[in-house]
C-alpha cells in the first residue's frame, strides 16, 4: 500500500494508464526578425485561447458553468498584459518566443510556489498548464487527450492539469493518481465535481506503476494498492458497494428539514467563496450561506474591487438564495492570504499581525466601500454582516459604529437597505473565547471558526508537520473553548453557528448538539451527510456522550471513545 493525499472520495478499481508528459524540449536561438517572432508568439497565444475556450465549453456542458471558469482563468493568464508585454520585450532583445515565454512563466511559477497559502500556490500549477499549452503550440506538439480512454481506466500521471481534465469522460475513468497536487488544486476540484475517486501527491508513482497494472485506490483515505490479490479486490469491491449504498441513503434526506431524532431544529447552511457558489448551495439542498468569504473577490486583481463590483456580487448571491440567510464576512486578509496591492508589508508572524478586522479598521475607505456594498445588497435578500478575527469589544464597537454611519449616509441618499441588518462576529481566537460573554452582548450572532480557533488555542500551525499532532478540534482545550463560546451565546439569546471544518465532522456533531450549537455551516457537498448525522442523535444521548468526553484527558482518548459511539 502506498499513501498519498485523498482529494476526491470513493473507491476506484481499474487498470492503470500511464500518461507521460510531452517533453517540450527546444534549443534556444537568437532571432533577427523580432517582429515576425512576436507575431508567432501572439498567434500561438491566440490559438491557445481558442482551444481553451473549447475546453471551457466542454467542461460547462459536462460539469457546469462554475467549473468551466477554471479554464477561462487560463485564458486570463495567457492574455495578461504584463506577461505579454514582458515577453515582447524579451523577444525584441533577440530571444526566441519559446525562451522568452518560458522565462516569464517560470518567474511567475517561482513567485506563486513560494506563497504560504494553497490558493496562491495553485496559481503556479495554472501557469505551468498555460506554459505547456502555449509552448506545445509553438513547438507543434499536440496536447495530451484523455477523451478516448477505455472503461475502467485509472489515470496515472505526474501532474494532472485542468486542460487534461476537460476532455475526460467520467464513465470511463475509475480513478486518478498523481505525483503532485493537493485538495485545493483545480484538478482535485474537478475530480470531486465529476465524482471520480482521486489520490494525489503519491511519491514516485510514475516510476512504480506499470501500464495495464491492476490497482485499487481509496480517495477517502489516500491509499493506493498496486496489483491487489483476489481477497483484497473483494474487500474493496464491498467497500465500493457500501460507498454507493450510503450515497443512495443520503438522498433520502434531500428536501427534508434538519432535525435531531427528538425533533430539535437546526440550521444547515454552506460556506461559499463567490456569488455563483450560491447556486450550488440550493443544488445541494443547503438552507442558506453561513459564510461568504469575500477575500476571493480581492484576489487575482491589481486593485481592490469597486463598490459596484462588490455590490453586484453580494446582490447576485442574495437573489440566488431567494430569502435564505446569507452571512457575508468582511475582508479577511493577512496571515496566509496576501494580496500584493493592499501592501500588508512583511511581518515576522503574520498570523498574529496586521490582518482581517485589524487591517480594515485602519483602512477605513476600503472598509467603507465593502460595508456600503453589503448594506446595499441587503435590500435584495436576508443578508448579515460578520467581522473576522475579533479579539476585543472595541473592534466590534468600531465596526458597528461604521455600519451605523453608513446606514445614515445611505438613508440620506435615498438608497434602500435592510435597516435591521444583523452584525455578528467570527469567534476564532482564544481571546474571543475567553471574553465570549462580553462579546455576546455586542453581537447579533456568533460564528465559530474552528480552523483558526484550534490553531490559536493550541499554538499550532496546521501546515507545520512537526506540530500537526496538536492541531485538532477534539483537543480538550479546544472543546472547552467551543463549549464556553456557545454557552455565552445562549445566555445572551443570540444564534451561534460554526463554519470551520469541525462542523461537518461526525465525531464532533453529538458534542455540538449537546453544547447547544444552532447552526452548522459546511461545504455544499457535505449537507446531506451532516443532516443525516444530526438526525441520528437525541439531545439526551448527545449529552451522555459529551459528559464522558469532557471527562477525558487527551485528544486520542476522546477520538477513540467517539469512534465507538458514532
Amino acid at each position: 500500500m502506498i499513501k498519498g493525499t485523498g482529494v476526491s472520495v470513493g473507491i476506484g478499481i481499474g487498470n492503470i494508464m500511464r500518461v507521460e508528459e510531452h517533453y517540450l524540449e527546444y534549443t534556444p536561438k537568437q532571432v533577427t526578425d523580432t517582429d515576425r517572432e512576436i507575431k508567432r508568439f501572439h498567434d500561438a497565444t491566440d490559438v491557445f485561447c481558442k482551444n481553451t475556450e473549447i475546453q471551457a465549453d466542454i467542461l460547462k456542458s459536462s460539469v457546469g458553468a462554475d467549473e468551466s471558469e477554471i479554464m477561462l482563468g487560463h485564458i486570463t493568464i495567457a492574455k495578461d498584459p504584463f506577461l505579454i508585454d514582458e515577453v515582447d520585450k524579451l523577444i525584441k532583445t533577440g530571444q526566441c518566443a519559446e525562451a522568452a515565454f518560458e522565462s516569464m512563466c517560470d518567474m511567475f511559477i517561482q513567485i506563486f510556489s513560494a506563497a504560504e497559502n494553497d490558493i496562491t500556490r495553485q496559481r503556479a500549477a495554472d501557469v505551468r498548464d498555460v506554459k505547456s499549452g502555449v509552448l506545445g503550440i509553438l513547438l507543434g506538439i499536440n496536447e495530451v487527450v484523455l477523451s478516448n480512454v477505455p472503461s475502467n481506466t485509472v489515470i496515472c500521471v505526474k501532474e494532472l492539469t485542468p486542460s487534461m481534465m476537460a476532455g475526460i469522460k467520467k464513465e470511463n475513468i475509475s480513478g486518478i493518481i498523481t505525483e503532485t497536487g493537493g485538495t485545493a488544486s483545480h484538478s482535485a476540484i474537478l475530480a470531486r465535481v465529476l465524482e471520480i475517486p482521486a489520490v494525489m501527491s503519491v511519491p514516485d508513482i510514475m516510476s512504480i506503476a506499470e501500464n495495464g497494472e491492476r490497482v485499487v485506490i481509496d480517495g477517502s483515505k489516500g491509499e493506493v494498492i498496486l496489483s491487489p490479490d483476489d481477497d483484497t479486490l473483494e474487500i474493496y469491491r464491498q467497500k465500493r458497494e457500501k460507498f454507493f449504498r450510503e450515497l443512495r441513503e443520503l438522498e433520502e434526506y434531500r428536501g427534508k428539514p434538519t432535525v435531531s431524532a427528538d425533533g430539535i431544529k437546526y440550521e444547515l447552511v454552506c460556506n461559499i467563496g463567490k456569488s455563483e457558489d450560491a447556486a450550488k448551495v440550493l443544488e445541494c439542498d443547503g438552507e442558506g450561506a453561513g459564510l461568504f468569504r469575500t477575500e476571493f473577490l480581492f484576489m487575482d486583481k491589481t486593485s481592490a474591487p469597486t463598490e459596484e463590483e462588490q455590490f453586484n456580487e453580494y446582490r447576485k448571491a442574495a437573489i440566488i438564495l431567494k430569502g435564505k440567510p446569507l452571512i457575508i464576512r468582511t475582508l479577511d486578509i493577512g496571515g496566509d492570504k496576501d494580496i500584493p496591492y493592499l501592501a500588508l508589508g512583511k511581518e515576522d508572524n503574520p498570523f498574529m499581525g496586521f490582518r482581517a478586522i485589524r487591517y480594515c479598521l485602519k483602512n477605513r475607505e476600503l472598509f467603507r466601500i465593502q460595508l456600503r456594498a453589503i448594506l446595499r445588497a441587503s435590500a435584495f435578500g436576508n443578508v448579515s454582516i460578520m467581522f473576522p478575527l475579533v479579539t476585543c469589544a472595541e473592534e466590534v464597537r468600531q465596526g458597528k459604529a461604521l455600519v451605523e454611519e453608513l446606514k445614515a449616509e445611505l438613508s440620506s441618499q435615498g438608497i434602500e437597505y435592510d435597516k435591521n441588518i444583523r452584525v455578528g462576529i467570527m469567534t476564532e481566537t482564544a481571546a474571543a473565547g475567553v471574553i465570549s460573554d462580553i462579546l455576546a452582548k455586542e453581537s447579533d450572532f456568533f460564528s465559530i471558526g474552528t480552523n483558526d480557533l484550534t490553531g490559536y488555542t493550541m499554538s499550532a500551525d496546521r501546515g507545520n508537520s512537526n506540530v500537526s499532532y496538536l492541531y485538532s478540534a477534539l483537543q480538550p482545550s479546544v472543546l472547552r473553548m467551543i463549549r464556553s463560546i456557545i454557552s455565552s451565546a445562549r445566555q445572551q439569546n443570540i444564534p451561534v453557528g460554526m463554519c470551520g471544518e469541525a462542523a461537518a465532522d461526525p465525531l464532533m456533531i453529538p458534542l455540538l448538539i449537546s453544547f447547544g450549537l444552532t447552526e452548522f455551516s459546511v461545504s455544499a457537498s457535505s449537507v446531506l451527510k451532516v443532516r443525516k448525522s444530526i438526525a441520528g442523535w437525541t439531545k439526551q444521548k448527545a449529552d451522555e456522550v459529551t459528559k464522558t468526553v469532557m471527562g477525558l484527558s487527551t485528544e486520542s482518548e476522546i477520538r477513540e471513545y467517539l469512534k465507538t459511539v458514532i
